[in-house]
Parts: C-alpha cells; sequence; structure tokens
C-alpha cells in the first residue's frame, strides 16, 4: 500500500515538472543559463546592429579586458538576458521594441548618439527604459564623443603645415538650419573650401591629410544641444591639428570639456563678417594662431570608437550600477 502511494506521489511530481516547463519556459531556461554563463556574468542582448553596423561581440575581456560580458544579437536569449541595449536610430521608424514577458531582473538601456532634429518617436519609450546612455553627461551611461586625458608631462607638439586658411566637411544638409544659415553669410567675407555629398569629394583614406593643411575647421553641429558636441570638433579638429571654429551649445557647455583657449566659438562675435575679418587677422599673425595650441603641453584629444567599445562600456556601468530605476519618459528628459 505504501509503495503503491510513493509510485503515485513520484508520478505526480514528474507531472508538474513536465507541465511547469511548458508554461514557464524562461524560468528554467534561467536556471540551466546560469550554469552555461555563470553567476557573475552578464548577458546582454544587443537588440539591432548600429545603423546595421556589424562588430564583434566577443572582444569586451580581449580588447578592452572588461570581464563578465557576454554580447549577443540572438533575440531568443531575450528571455534569459540580464540587459537589453537598444540603439534607438534603428526602431523609431518601425518601433520594432522587444516584445513578450520581460523578467523582472532585465534592464533596458536606450542607446542614442543623435540630437533631437533627427530623434523621433521618443514617446513610445515611456516607462519601459530603466537606463539611458548617450553623449549627455546625465545619461546614466556617459558616452562623450571625445574627452581630454591630462598627461603626467608636458609634451610638445607639432603643428601641421599649413597651406590653406578654412575648410568645412558636412554630410547633412538642412536648408535654413542655423549653420546652413551662418556658412551663407560667413563665405561672403571668407573663402571656406567645403566637402561632402552636395560640395567638393573627400576620399576617406585621404581625408586628414587634406584636412589638416588647414588653419581652421567649421566645427557647426546641426543642433544646439546640451553637450553635443561631435567628432566635427575631436576628429576633424583636434585630433588632425586644425583650430575649431563651433556652432551649437554655448561657449559655457563647450568650456566643461575643453579650454576656453582651445576653439573660437561663433557667439564671441556679432556678426559671421565679425568672425570672418578676426580669421583673417589671425592667419597673419603666427603668434596668436599658436595660442590655440597651449593646451596640447598638458593634454591629448583621445576618441574611443569601435561599437565593440560602446557596448563593452555599458556592460561595464551595468556590473557596477544594479539599482532599480525606470524613467518615466525619456522625450521629457533628453528633450530638457
Amino acid at each position: 500500500m505504501a509503495s503503491a502511494y510513493v509510485f503515485l506521489l513520484v508520478l505526480f511530481i514528474l507531472l508538474w515538472v513536465t507541465q511547469e516547463r511548458e508554461r514557464y519556459p524562461a524560468l528554467i531556461q534561467r536556471n540551466s543559463s546560469e550554469k552555461k554563463f555563470g553567476k557573475n556574468q552578464l548577458l546582454i542582448v544587443v537588440w539591432t546592429w548600429p545603423f546595421g553596423e556589424v562588430f564583434p561581440l566577443d572582444t569586451c575581456q580581449s580588447t578592452y579586458g572588461i570581464s563578465g560580458c557576454i554580447l549577443t544579437t540572438d533575440h531568443k536569449m531575450l528571455s534569459r538576458a540580464d540587459a537589453v541595449i537598444i540603439h534607438h536610430y534603428d526602431i523609431m521608424t518601425n518601433k520594432d521594441l522587444p516584445q513578450g514577458r520581460r523578467p523582472h531582473y532585465q534592464r533596458w538601456v536606450w542607446f542614442n548618439i543623435e540630437p533631437p532634429i533627427i530623434t523621433k518617436n521618443l514617446h513610445m519609450l515611456d516607462n519601459i527604459i530603466n537606463l539611458t546612455m548617450t553623449y549627455r553627461e546625465d545619461s546614466d551611461i556617459f558616452l562623450p564623443y571625445g574627452f581630454l586625458k591630462p598627461l603626467k608631462e608636458p609634451q610638445m607638439f607639432s603643428i601641421p603645415s599649413k597651406s590653406k586658411l578654412v575648410s568645412w566637411v558636412v554630410s547633412r544638409w538642412y536648408p535654413g538650419n542655423r549653420r546652413t544659415s551662418y556658412y551663407e553669410e560667413l563665405k561672403k567675407h571668407i573663402h571656406i573650401d567645403v566637402y561632402g555629398k552636395r560640395h567638393q569629394k573627400l576620399r576617406w583614406d585621404n581625408f586628414s591629410s587634406t584636412i589638416s593643411q588647414y588653419k581652421f575647421y567649421l566645427a557647426f553641429e546641426n543642433s544646439d544641444h546640451k553637450d553635443y558636441i561631435t567628432e566635427k570638433l575631436w576628429g576633424n579638429s583636434f585630433n588632425l591639428g586644425v583650430v575649431p571654429v563651433v556652432l551649437g551649445a554655448p561657449r559655457e557647455n563647450y568650456e566643461r570639456f575643453i579650454p576656453p583657449d582651445s576653439f573660437i566659438h561663433v557667439d564671441d562675435f556679432s556678426s559671421p563678417k565679425e568672425l570672418a575679418l578676426f580669421l583673417l587677422e589671425l592667419d597673419k599673425d603666427n603668434a596668436r594662431y599658436e595660442q590655440y595650441f597651449k593646451w596640447r603641453l598638458n593634454y591629448v584629444a583621445v576618441r574611443e570608437t569601435g561599437w565593440d567599445n560602446h557596448y563593452c562600456k555599458a556592460c561595464q556601468e551595468l556590473q557596477k550600477n544594479y539599482r532599480y530605476k525606470v524613467v518615466p519618459s525619456v522625450k521629457k528628459w533628453f528633450l530638457s
């Protein structure tokens, strides 16, 4: 009698376990994944290839020394992932957000490097995003286009040989935009070589050698947005030994990240004509021009590029920050 009872009990447990596997596969998968990945590792779903650009997913440890990160683009892993990084540009039109049951521990990271003029449909993110990753310093994960690294010892900088005056590389032409209007007026008073889709062609393998010949570069942003200081300054100007003439965020915003005498801001002049006259004066005065390179004795401009770099850094920040948080309105925060 007792043996029959035990047999029926075992049979009941087996049937129950089978039913639970069918009803809650995510829970069973989570347990097995912990054995496979290890309890100290983070499994992160890269929801889309950013801008459709494929990058290696296994470089966090080998290239950046960041351990415990497993990146995958396999959406089947969604039910067991610790985090999902959503690149906004790729989903803002088709609204392709993760669907289905979401584990309570899973954090969604909103990744965006574009300014408000390009970023659309933010309302669909209300109350579903846990962390932000953008160029704004007040993001949960700060991802600047560049930064200055202090040097322990002063380092001499050799200014590239100059044979030309002002250049501008522009990929997106916005008629009526502030930078376009400013350029249209500025070119009446000083010669500007413009490169891009609508202007002179410039091959990438000739980019550095061409732009470094100029004394000034128009680092004109397409938006006046908090902390939006892009490769136009960090890559096209600083890294090529050219003095940037900036238009975008206010001067005080730039001065939070770079020395005040490392750039020229259009807001310092009453008109484009006055700026043009100033640049022409500097062209004739090498001593004054060279003052814009003094900062290079103590700092070096750094650009951390590569999508794998960004996603690995995100993993590192997720490892440090486990606290619960929901962003009620990404739109309200980002547009503020």
